[in-house]
């Protein structure tokens, strides 16, 4: 076991070098001390020391008090029966005593890292004496997993076990592909919904206008600092002069001093001349240009739609074959969104802005308003805004997102190199996990599920940092924290279930919802115990499979036959059936065991709109 030095510096004794008695009379010597009075005060300073390090931290009591063994060279997640109370344990030997490497951890509890998901199981990186991790509340990662599927996973087999991996909601990219390989893929994730008989989400994310240069005549130029460089409405193969860019509303857009980014910000242009075809343009940042490449305008906002008539067609599409949600890239204005949701509907699927344009974060409290939710995409936006700005707009729009209690959606190169290797680099690792910090619903995998070589080890990975952060009580000091939520009169039930479950360890919230709203409502209060959603409608449920910590539940069935723990109805309503229910879910879903606590809320008829009653119920003998 490794020794442990006191932080605070100990008392100094100094020794006096030995005199004769006639060099100093007894009476003028210093006084001394007892041997063991000096012991006890040495005592009592350490043992104050060590506590007023933390005087806000009380330590727990013998009953809550876990004994843990781990190395610290593995950075180990202490798990403790009090979630939220983990904060409070004082650093110090007497109680974090961690002695344990990693090659004798042997807690492999059979427990599942999802309540839905059979035959995975949990592995703890942290021996607890005396403590049942089957138990502990919560056993699954709150937030969720977002997934790309292309030709590395489109099959369903490679589906299944993403899901089974721990992927949340699967995302059709319709960038590339066809109508018909999609609508193979929407079949694929449907039927592993039947086997399971589970819910999973399905986000069709739209490819948006791509503004792109011509061809050129003789193959790729290199661009050289300093030389001009036209660019026109001429249709003909471009040179070492100039190229085709076929779209006027850039043009009328542009005035002297505007930059142009070419090929995702590898070379930069600035306007010298322009006019309505054509722009006279000088090399800023050199580079090579090959044709087909994507042309940014980050200083200003075009006169174009977020909608091309591709993007239409395929907007349809989703509707026809029911995808949860959509996407809608390069939004720069709340208008955006209101066309799409012209065109597909009000209760057909939520639409979610992808946050790629400088222009949008001009306008971002109307799209906020306007929107389902927000995806942050990275990849766009980090052309268009300088690099060190990226972080600090992922946070602004994670912190905002919160605050309104809608989903945002972390995306673009968080495991980038797992593309074609199976273990990812740490500022990845480290990426991922600041995302999570900052609270968001969900992180995402583009190309490294979609077309990389180890798209199940991506999703094994991201559900393993996900664990981790979930697990420190730093997370939970932030998740407190966080976010200014602003109740509503409505909501008023739903910071009291959140406390109440807290207080009385209850191993779950359980909430009826038909729209989803009083489920949202919990997931952003960030409570530590899972939200068992219960929903009769489909739609409802499947769309909040994007929402931290939620974990919807549907089955259909004859309102006289309602009687299992996934057959839910409203019709001739009694909150003691919606108890039962609960008790039913909670039991199947492993959640809670006879004794256990659940906190119940939902909307009972006849009251205000919103959770307007709450229960705590027990679990009772099988």
């Amino acid at each position: 076991m490794p020794t442990f030095s006191n932080p605070v510096s100990e008392p100094m004794i100094h020794s006096v070098p030995p005199q004769s008695a006639t060099a100093m009379p007894r009476s003028n010597r210093p006084p001394t001390l007892p041997l063991a009075l000096l012991l006890a005060i040495f005592a009592a300073a350490v043992l104050f020391s060590s506590t007023s390090r933390y005087p806000q931290e009380p330590l727990l009591s013998s009953v809550q008090r876990p004994s843990v063994r781990a190395n610290w060279a593995v950075k180990s997640v202490v798990r403790t029966p009090r979630f939220a109370d983990i904060s409070r344990i004082r650093r110090s030997p007497k109680t974090f005593a961690i002695d344990v490497s990693e090659e004798k951890v042997t807690s492999q509890t059979p427990i599942a890292s999802r309540p839905d998901r059979p035959g995975i199981e949990k592995k703890s990186s942290v021996q607890i004496q005396g403590y049942d991790p089957s138990r502990f509340p919560g056993p699954f990662s709150k937030t969720k997993v977002l997934a790309t599927v292309g030709p590395a996973s489109d099959s369903f087999e490679m589906l299944e076990a993403l899901w089974l991996a721990g992927v949340d909601v699967f995302r059709i990219n319709l960038s590339h592909g066809t109508h018909e390989k999609h609508r193979e893929v929407v079949k694929n994730i449907r039927d592993l919904e039947d086997k399971y008989q589970c819910v999973i989400g399905i986000l069709l994310d739209l490819q948006g206008p791509k503004l792109r240069v011509g061809r050129f005549k003789d193959g790729p130029i290199m661009l050289e600092k300093g030389k001009s460089f036209r660019l026109d409405m001429n249709e003909e193969l471009g040179d070492i002069n100039r190229v085709t860019l076929p779209h006027p509303e850039i043009f009328a857009a542009l005035v002297p001093g505007t930059s142009l980014l070419l090929d995702d910000g590898k070379v930069k242009l600035e306007v010298v001349d322009c006019g309505e075809d054509f722009a006279e343009t000088k090399v800023i940042v050199p580079g090579k240009l090959s044709e087909r490449k994507g042309v940014n305008v980050p200083e200003v906002t075009l006169p174009i739609s977020a909608m091309t008539e591709k993007d239409k067609k395929d907007a349809l599409f989703g509707v026809e074959v029911g995808v949860d949600w959509m996407a809608l890239s390069f939004v720069q204005k709340a208008e955006d969104i209101k066309e799409l949701r012209s065109l597909i509907g009000d209760d057909t699927a939520k639409i979610m802005a992808k946050i790629e344009k400088p222009a949008a974060l001009q306008d971002i409290d109307h799209i906020v308003e306007e929107v389902d939710g927000v995806m942050v995409a990275r990849g766009d936006l980090g052309v268009e805004l300088s690099p060190h700005q990226v972080p600090v707009v992922q946070k602004r729009l994670v912190s905002k997102m919160r605050t309104v209690g809608k989903p945002v959606v972390v995306a673009t190169q968080m495991l980038e190199s797992m593309i074609s290797s199976p273990t990812p680099t740490r500022a990845e690792a480290n990426d991922v996990a600041n995302a999570i910090y900052d609270g968001a619903d969900a992180v995402m995998l583009s190309a490294e599920s979609a077309a990389g070589s180890y798209p199940v080890e991506a999703v094994t990975t991201m559900e393993s940092i996900i664990r981790e952060v979930e697990g420190n009580p730093e997370y939970r000091i932030r998740m407190e924290s966080g976010a200014s939520i602003r109740p509503k009169p409505s909501d008023a039930m739903i910071p009291a279930a959140r406390a109440m479950a807290r207080h009385i360890n209850a191993s779950a919230i359980v909430c009826f919802t038909t729209w989803g709203r009083i489920a949202q409502r919990i997931s952003q209060e960030r409570s530590t115990r899972p939200i068992i959603a219960l929903s009769n409608s489909q739609k409802t449920a499947r769309r909040l499979a994007l929402s931290w910590g939620v974990y919807p539940i549907y089955n259909a069935c004859d309102p006289q036959e309602c009687v299992s723990a996934d057959q839910i109805s409203y019709e001739d309503f009694s909150f003691d059936k919606v108890i039962e229910l609960a008790r039913e879910v909670a039991a199947k879903k492993s959640l809670a065991k006879p004794g256990d606590m659940l906190v119940v809320t939902g909307w009972q008829p006849g009251g205000v709109q919103g959770a307007n009653i709450l229960r705590v119920v027990q679990m009772l003998e099988e």
